[in-house]
């Protein structure tokens, strides 16, 4: 049940300089600029149990500085679920 409520909660990365959402690039989704990559995805990995170095194995055109800044903005801007 909570992976299904995790989910729906989603990062509001309007404010991030790292991503960007462009209408007709993978659906007007948050990516990483310059890329098609989901800026949540990168969340995903490491909630997955990715080091820093397997998401730049995944993903060889983000540098680890862009990985972990947009980790860092992600869980500082992240919803908390009220119980």
């Amino acid at each position: 049940m909570k992976e299904d409520v995790e989910g729906l909660v989603t990062v509001d990365w309007s404010e991030c300089d790292l991503v960007e959402s462009v209408a007709g690039k993978v659906g007007g989704r948050p990516v990483v600029k310059g890329t098609r990559i989901p800026a949540d995805t990168i969340l995903t990995d490491e909630e997955l149990g990715a080091t820093v170095e397997e998401t730049h194995e995944s993903f060889p055109s983000l540098s680890l500085d862009t990985i972990r800044s947009i980790r860092a903005y992600g869980h500082s801007h992240k919803p908390q679920l009220q119980p």
